[in-house]
């Protein structure tokens, strides 16, 4: 099988010859391994996963370590490298009125074809992260937002039916290619529960989901979401509008494995692999033992092994190469 065939058995709820995994690595944590020296395990690295995005959304360098982006939002990133905080507030007043969302263009995708011809055994899955609610507060303001759904509920439905719309129209043209999957960012949890409650998310965010996904599953393909914290009370009614894959699985805030045994066949599961504990704060040991265990409980299918999140660069370098080589000493590969 190859790459693609092997994700493609695990989200149709078959038994893959391997677990399939991904790993993804902040600046810090990528630097760190490239310090050591991975050429050996270069191939592993490399996972299963081609990640594809439009360039819609790019990225300019403003200074003093911040960076506006596509839909106007500053970052800034002199403490998180990766992300950032969101600085200031583009929609100060509860309208859209002056506002106008990135253009999106074919040109923004041309360089998809020539990605998946790179490595043509990978599973294509293109992504857009800050999908909707997190798209949705990055412009108003986290606590504005809040304040919206109970003060001025028409234009948070607003909103996020501009933003929904704005999404569809990069999905049209990214489905134009031969892709397998579309990847949602957007976070709904926190440690325990849903940041704005299950009354609201059913009310706001759960119609514009599904007129995403059915986007999605009438073009024929799968769909995968990530959404942080404890959410898996929102598992049957994403099933339900079609989603395929949950990702990151976050052990502190579920139980992993009674939920893949629950949903195995139904849902399958991206990650699993603690980085609030486990990875910065276990010893070698302890990442190979809970490695092992999750590998274990992902032959039957429905599981993508992989690190919760994108690994920090606190993590010692003998626990990265730990989950890395555990991988790698699978049977069937």
């Amino acid at each position: 099988m190859t790459r693609r065939e092997v994700i493609r058995t695990v989200l149709e709820g078959g038994t893959p010859p391997y677990v399939p995994w991904h790993f993804s690595f902040t600046k810090e944590a990528k630097e760190k391994l490239d310090a050591h020296g991975t050429r050996s395990l270069e191939d592993i690295l490399r996972g299963h996963l081609l990640w594809l995005s439009s360039r819609v959304n790019v990225h300019t360098d403003i200074g003093n370590d911040k960076v506006r982006d596509g839909f106007g939002v500053v970052w800034d990133q002199s403490r998180d490298k990766d992300i950032g905080t969101v600085h200031g507030c583009v929609l100060p007043e509860p309208t859209l009125k002056g506002y106008s969302f990135p253009e999106i263009s074919p040109k923004f995708f041309e360089h998809i074809p020539g990605e998946i011809e790179q490595q043509p055994d990978m599973f294509r899955q293109f992504s857009i992260g800050f999908s909707l609610y997190e798209r949705a507060w990055t412009l108003r303001g986290m606590e504005n937002l809040m304040m919206d759904f109970l003060d001025h509920p028409d234009f948070v439905h607003e909103l996020l039916s501009a933003i929904a719309d704005h999404n569809i129209a990069q999905l049209r043209e990214a489905l134009k290619f031969d892709i397998d999957a579309v990847y949602f960012g957007d976070d709904w949890g926190q440690q325990h529960g849903l940041q704005m409650g299950p009354k609201l998310w059913k009310e706001f965010i759960y119609p514009q989901l599904k007129r995403m996904y059915a986007a999605v599953r009438d073009a024929g393909k799968f769909i995968m979401i990530h959404s942080c914290g404890d959410v898996d009370e929102l598992f049957d009614d994403l099933i339900e509008i079609g989603l395929n894959c949950f990702n990151p699985f976050q052990p502190e805030v579920m139980d992993v494995e009674a939920l893949l045994k629950q949903y195995r066949g139904r849902l399958s599961f991206f990650g699993g692999l603690s980085t609030q504990k486990t990875l910065p704060y276990g010893t070698e040991e302890d990442v190979r033992a809970e490695s092992r265990r999750l590998l274990a409980l992902g032959r039957a299918g429905s599981y993508i092994f992989a690190p919760a999140h994108a690994v920090e660069g606190d993590v010692p370098l003998e626990n990265l190469l730990a989950f890395i080589e555990t991988v790698a000493e699978q049977t069937g590969l």
